[in-house]
């Protein structure tokens, strides 16, 4: 039985879509079965694994949304083996007001999950920047949440809110949701604000901040317009061989738990 991974930051631009790629790439070039979800109505994940929106038939928004829809006629391959995506499209926009309407609501995809957790060692959702049902759905929905943070200025702001939605979650509808860890990225060890944030990360979430950093690397951010993981796009930059020692350290926590 797998296990579901919420990637989650209500504050936007904090290097969740690329974590969410880069790190379930390196899982499944090291050999593990991993799903993505997409989740977000931008779908930036969909596209940064090289599956174009416009010819999709299934979709997230299908899963969440309509009864007789069986999760798996969603799930579409990647280039890479043993990755496979639930693509987003822009009709998810629309699936906060439908989902309004819909019984059971915050626990449609939870179902969808459940479905297909006996087919991948881990399924990782891409949740959209905000705090609505879909984001609600996607905590509901996992057993964990992976919570990146930059190296920036603004680094924790919002994160005592970010805490909060975990606690109602938790007090609502997951009792059993549990802190996955706090990856950081955009690192430039030449800046004194990039050590500090670190330290500031650390001192709030303790033993939770994995040991690798993720750096500020060009060719990271190149690769989603090419729709590949930086791992195929250029696996000797800096920003892939911190995602191998990311992914490296992420399995080696899983094994102690």
């Amino acid at each position: 039985m797998g296990k579901a991974i919420a990637i989650f930051n209500q504050k936007g631009g904090v290097g969740k879509t690329t974590t969410n790629i880069n790190l379930a790439a390196c899982l499944a070039i090291k050999g593990k079965k991993i799903l993505i979800i997409d989740i977000d109505p931008q779908g930036n994940t969909t596209s940064g694994v090289g599956i174009s929106k416009r010819d999709l038939d299934v979709t997230t928004h299908e899963i969440l949304v309509e009864d007789n829809q069986h999760p798996e006629e969603a799930v579409v391959a990647t280039g890479i083996k043993n990755l496979d995506i639930m693509p987003a499209s822009v009709q998810l926009a629309g699936a906060e007001v439908e989902l309004i309407q819909l019984k059971g609501r915050d626990k449609r995809l939870k179902w969808a999950i459940d479905q297909l957790k006996p087919k991948y060692d881990y399924i990782f959702v891409d949740c959209p920047p905000s705090l609505g049902l879909l984001t609600i759905n996607s905590l509901t929905a996992v057993d964990s949440v992976l919570i990146p943070i930059q190296c920036e200025f603004y680094a924790l702001e919002g994160v005592s809110q970010l805490m909060s939605t975990i606690d109602i979650v938790k007090k609502n509808t997951n009792p059993d949701l549990e802190i996955q860890g706090v990856i950081l990225s955009m690192f430039d060890g030449r800046t004194n604000l990039s050590v500090q944030v670190v330290e500031e990360v650390k001192k709030y979430f303790r033993e939770k901040v994995y040991t690798t950093v993720i750096p500020r690397n060009v060719r990271l951010a190149e690769a989603p317009s090419h729709g590949m993981p930086v791992i195929q796009y250029d696996p000797k930059s800096a920003g892939a061989i911190a995602y191998m020692e990311f992914a490296d350290e992420f399995l080696a926590n899983e094994e102690e738990l």
